[in-house]
């Protein structure tokens, strides 16, 4: 076919309500056509059908509507079938202008709930289906069996309890007042409370630390007052935000919840609204009946499991020859003529290589090239840890020149990368690999030769195996049965036999004091669980065993020092079940705090079936907030190639366990879909766009739709009622972020904005913004509050101003100048936009534009010494302030270094090694004392302010950029 646009791609793209000539196949042999409008539903659409069809002839033979379902080509030339009826046909996007209609077979109500997931997750279900993986097929299996149960013990909870799942409370980390209430000493604190369906409302004084119970006994008291009625009982309500789906319940003082303190905090007066349990319970009941009608429906179609087949086995630890596999060909590799292509293997636990790398012979170049050679390694198939990965990179080497005689130095061959693949010793079963495997290799470019092989990348075969090169192993048949990695049991019966030997002949200087001293180091250094696992032989199995039994023994480690073990370097199944056991401590809201870091290190897990899989789905289907956000962190990857089948098949299982929270996320997909094309039009527009023409696209029906009634994807509590066009605009920088706006008529006063940015990696931004949330939350339990709105606008600004100090240089923010420093009317100041950290500082031609650890000019000075060159007592308040917070940071400082290096697998280019993460280690002084830290910290006080000049130089040459760009 020749180059050029096909289908109907450029008529989906336009904007505005056209009418569309469509063709339409019936069952009954009948072809009809007729023009839609663009924004008709399936629904709509297939009414029309019938209409028109009544005057055809065989109309007699086309039975109930609901006995057929649409299919079209879809944009990636799949037919799909449109069982999501309340979709516009113009998002649907068939490539022709074609709906055949087909007779529905097999059940409507799963068929239906397949095609939601789909849509919603970015991947046909049929996908999984069509990788013919055992793998795949089982953990599809066990994890919908497992969220499906979930889904129907949350439904007999009782209505309290399923509250805590569906409106978890956003709370402050500590109950402590704002200090402007504690400057004035009030005692008393006044809230308008409602309840549902009255336009009645009453002003209550309470006090901020009285339970929500205790205020809701005030409201019924007050309205059997007012109105003579009988008393009800307090239990049987709960407190709702207005306006929001954020509730006030439980045993928390009022001042602790954030809605309550943000009000206190800027000296608004709260408003709440009683409801009834019955209204929580309804909403439970209507949850029940989505999810039982699905359920139901599933295990009248779910056939009985296949009895297990016993087979013989052999146990791994008694074949004590060397592990070996043969290298047969390559395919599909493309390189320079002129080369020799080699391959070469090595074996890793986690980070650690577990013997000598081993390299093929040089063969001709080709497109297939042919090795057809055995690889052994110097490891004996006993010593083979559970997790071990077997890693191959394949690379060109251009043949050696002939050299000048009386040259006595060897020319060293050039080696060119070309790619790489990982893959697992043992299957997802514990049994040693036997038989062939097609790897699909992942195209690399690193520096050096030893960075060839890379242990840290997926063991998922690249999906684009018509274009990827291949290499075709085989793992031998050791012995004639399947041979299995002992289960646990056995391990505890050689722990016996192991205890009566002495071990101080098998290890060295430093490593065999620390693994004599282990049980010491169990008993008194927990934390230090890390390093005896960093120098554990796991390429022994005695050691193994001995490592296994201690774990069951090792006290749960802290999240600060249990995070770190998610690591790749620790891939050992034990290690990490234990460390899930330890994070199952954590609270919501701490949990909340790790979520992205949880969700990246699930790029380290080698197989789908794990236990940190099941522990974030297991949380996600007990709190819905959680449940939000995972969605939104994994669905924000699916189009990686290395975790998109991964990431897919946990988005399914978590909507197989949330039904009704399908329809929500739908909306705010549908929505986010809007906002992207909005973007793309004021972006990529054949004419310049005006802020008139992108209100007048937003004016349209489908827009206007999909824009309401949906809950904000930031914040799931905030409810976004109505956009308002009129108020809506784009930004006048490189990216033309979107402004929209939203009102919500159950909410007095502001309206809510949302700034939408397409084109852009934003995770950077989101990690910087977690980490400053992180150190707030640190601050205020240490009693620092930096962000405490007091009497004058001057204090607000000191006190932010000192919190931004801190942390923009103990994270090295770079790029601040003008444009991304905020102050807000309070005299709040902020920092927007992180493209850069960890001291990666921008230059301008070889010169470093930013010469000072972070911001402080003499403009805020004057700001915090109220204007007066002599008020030193402020200024040093400010001083104190700073190296107070960093302090309590210092001391929190393994977290922030754990939490970092956790996203090493989000591929954020300035974070993807140890060596990123080592501005960090200096900034918190890790490894100094208190007074050590602080003494540095005070240089580095005493240089921003003493430079200060040069951020203005910086600040002026960015503005004058700035003004003469085109």
């Amino acid at each position: 076919m020749p180059p050029g646009k096909y289908g109907m791609q450029e008529e989906w793209e336009k904007e505005g309500d056209q009418a569309i000539n469509m063709d339409f196949l019936l069952p009954t042999g009948i072809f009809l056509k007729f023009p839609v409008s663009r924004n008709d539903t399936i629904k709509s659409i297939k009414k029309m059908v019938w209409k028109n069809a009544r005057s055809e002839a065989l109309f007699c033979g086309l039975g109930d509507p609901d006995g057929y379902v649409f299919t079209c080509i879809n944009e990636t030339a799949e037919r799909e079938e449109l069982e999501e009826e309340s979709r516009r046909i113009s998002d649907v996007r068939p490539f022709m202008c074609v709906l055949r209609l087909v007779a529905r077979e097999g059940d409507r109500v799963e068929k239906l709930t397949n095609a939601q997931i789909s849509l919603l997750i970015g991947k046909g279900l049929h996908e999984f289906e069509a990788q013919k993986n055992d793998e795949v097929n089982e953990f599809r299996t066990k994890m919908r069996a497992f969220c499906e149960e979930k889904a129907q013990d949350r439904q007999s909870l009782p209505w309290q309890k399923w509250m805590e799942y569906s409106f978890p409370c956003e709370l402050e980390p500590c109950c402590s007042l704002p200090q402007s209430l504690k400057t004035k000493n009030i005692k008393k604190i006044f809230i308008n409370v409602k309840f549902e369906a009255s336009d009645e409302s009453f002003m209550l004084q309470q006090d901020p630390h009285d339970l929500p119970l205790v205020l809701m006994k005030s409201a019924l008291k007050k309205k059997a007052t007012v109105f003579r009625l009988m008393r009800q009982e307090p239990e049987d309500y709960t407190l709702q935000v207005n306006g929001r789906w954020d509730f006030i319940y439980g045993k928390h003082p009022l001042c602790q919840f954030k809605y309550i303190f943000s009000c206190l905090r800027n000296g608004q007066n709260p408003h709440l609204t009683m409801v009834h349990y019955s209204t929580v319970t309804k909403c439970q009941e209507e949850q029940g009946r989505m999810c039982n009608q699905v359920y139901k429906s599933r295990s009248l179609s779910r056939p009985p499991p296949l009895p297990l087949k016993k087979q013989n086995t052999s146990s791994l630890w008694s074949i004590n020859e060397p592990f070996h596999i043969h290298l047969v060909q390559g395919k599909r590799v493309n390189a320079d003529e002129g080369m020799k292509l080699v391959v070469q293997a090595g074996l890793f636990h986690g980070s650690e290589l577990l013997c000598k790398v081993v390299t093929s012979s040089e063969v001709t170049v080709s497109s297939e090239p042919l090795w057809n050679q055995k690889l052994e390694f110097d490891i004996n198939v006993a010593d083979l840890p559970r997790m071990s990965r077997l890693c191959f990179a394949l690379y060109g080497v251009i043949e050696k020149t002939k050299k000048p005689r009386g040259t006595k130095k060897k020319n060293k061959k050039a080696d060119c990368p070309i790619a790489w693949v990982n893959t697992m010793v043992f299957d997802y079963k514990d049994q040693l690999k036997t038989g062939e495997f097609h790897l699909s290799t992942w195209p690399c470019v690193p520096d050096e030769k030893s960075d060839l092989l890379n242990p840290m990348g997926t063991v998922e075969k690249n999906p684009n195996v018509d274009s990827a090169a291949e290499l075709l192993i085989h793992f031998p048949n050791i012995r004639p049965h399947p041979l299995y990695y002992p289960p646990l049991e056995k391990y505890f019966k050689l722990k016996e036999f192991m205890d009566n030997k002495n071990y101080t002949e098998f290890f060295e200087d430093e490593k065999e004091l620390l693994w004599k001293l282990r049980t010491e180091v169990r008993d008194h250094y927990p934390e230090s669980l890390s390093k005896l696992l960093l120098i554990t032989k796991w390429n022994k199995r005695e050691d193994v065993v001995q490592m296994v039994n201690l774990l069951r023994n090792w006290p749960d480690l802290p999240a600060i020092h249990a995070l770190e073990l998610l690591d790749y370097s620790f891939p050992d199944p034990a290690v990490r079940s234990f460390t899930i056991r330890c994070l199952r401590k954590l609270s919501d809201d701490e949990l909340l705090h790790y979520l992205i870091q949880l969700v990246q290190v699930l790029k380290y897990e080698s197989y789908l079936d794990c236990d940190l899989t099941t522990f974030l789905l297991e949380r996600a289907l007990s709190n819905r907030r959680i449940g939000h956000f995972l969605f939104w962190h994994l669905r924000s990857e699916t189009h990686v190639a290395s975790v998109g089948l991964r990431f897919g098949l946990i988005l399914e299982a978590y909507c197989r366990g949330n039904i009704h929270h399908i329809k929500l996320l739908t909306k705010q997909n549908e929505a986010l879909g809007k906002m992207k094309a909005l973007s793309d039009f004021v972006k990529l527009g054949s004419q310049k766009v005006t802020a008139e023409d992108l209100k007048q696209c937003i004016r349209q029906e489908s827009y206007l739709e999909a824009l309401s009634d949906l809950l904000s994807p930031l914040n799931p509590s905030i409810i976004l009622s109505e956009i308002c066009t009129d108020r809506c605009r784009f930004m006048d920088s490189k990216m033309k972020p979107l402004w929209l706006m939203f009102k919500n008529p159950a909410v007095e006063g502001d309206m809510v904005g949302i700034i939408f940015k397409n084109g852009d990696d934003l995770r950077q931004d989101m990690l910087t913004l977690q980490m400053i949330q992180l150190m707030e939350n640190l601050w205020k339990k240490e009693g620092l509050d930096l962000r405490d709105k007091l009497d004058q606008a001057i204090e607000e600004f000191t006190l932010s101003c000192a919190g931004y100090c801190v942390a923009t240089y103990v994270l090295g923010i770079g790029d601040r100048h003008n444009d991304n420093i905020m102050i807000r009317e309070t005299g709040q100041l902020f920092h927007i936009d992180f493209g850069h950290f960890l001291g990666n500082f921008k230059r301008k031609l070889g010169i470093n534009r930013e010469r000072v650890p972070f911001i402080l000019t003499y403009d805020f000075v004057h700001v915090i010494q109220q204007g007066r060159t002599n008020n030193s007592e402020k200024f040093e308040r400010f001083r104190e302030y700073c190296e107070r917070a960093y302090k309590i940071l210092c001391r929190n400082g393994t977290l922030f270094v754990n939490l970092f290096a956790m996203m090493k697998a989000a591929g954020l280019p300035e974070l993807t090694s140890f060596k990123d993460i080592q501005y960090l280690k200096d900034s918190l002084a890790l490894g100094k004392t208190e007074d050590e830290a602080l003494k540095n910290f005070k240089v580095k006080f005493n240089e921003a302010l003493r430079e200060s000049w040069k951020t203005k130089v910086n600040w002026m040459m960015h503005s004058l950029a700035k003004d003469n760009r085109p």
